[in-house]
């Protein structure tokens, strides 16, 4: 297995990891959450940068890549749900449009052996989803250090802040809506032929 997909799966662990901090009561677990899950982050432009400067690309990595950014997305959205920060209703939505593009993405691996890349719509998406968990973040560690350590936060505070997220988390789950149509309407030949093209 190459570094880059060593990278890849490294970003599962570290997915993992930042649950475990994320619910972990105290500011410092707070942080290391944010910091835990910067560095995930940061691992998905590292592998693909290693990966294409030294021709490391493999089907492997086309495939787990992707996978690895839901796993980290979508266990920070699901904990967000939990943390009644985020409305369920958005997060089935990108739950619901991650397993669609995931499945026709696997069956077009086991139906003809090939891969589809993730296409520029889908980078969008996942640059809006990450945003939107930073942002969500910093209000986590904001609060838990002006409720518990420093003693500035207010209901005004806490009002503005849960405001701000939901205008974000409705601007990502329009590009997942818009990434998810874009990906099936652009390679609707390679997922719906039944014959290898």
């Amino acid at each position: 297995m190459n570094l880059p997909n060593k990278i890849t799966l490294t970003r599962i662990l570290l997915a993992g990891f930042f649950m475990v901090f994320l619910f972990m009561h105290g500011l410092a677990w707070k942080v290391a959450a944010l910091l835990t899950f910067l560095a995930a982050a940061l691992s998905d432009y590292l592998d693909g940068y290693i990966a294409k400067k030294y021709n490391l690309v493999s089907d492997f990595g086309k495939l787990m890549d992707p996978v690895a950014d839901k796993v980290l997305t979508l266990a920070a959205f699901l904990a967000f749900v939990e943390m009644r920060l985020v409305p369920a209703w958005m997060v089935v939505i990108i739950i619901a449009r991650e397993m669609l593009i995931t499945g026709l993405r696997i069956a077009r691996v086991l139906k003809h052996n090939d891969i589809l890349a993730a296409g520029r719509g889908g980078k969008n998406k996942t640059v809006s989803q990450l945003v939107s968990i930073f942002v969500i973040l910093v209000f986590v560690i904001l609060k838990e250090g002006g409720e518990r350590v420093f003693g500035f936060w207010t209901p005004e505070a806490e009002l503005t802040g849960k405001n701000i997220i939901f205008f974000l988390m409705l601007i990502t789950v329009m590009f997942t809506i818009i990434s998810g149509v874009s990906y099936v309407a652009t390679n609707r030949r390679y997922l719906f032929n039944d014959k290898k093209t």
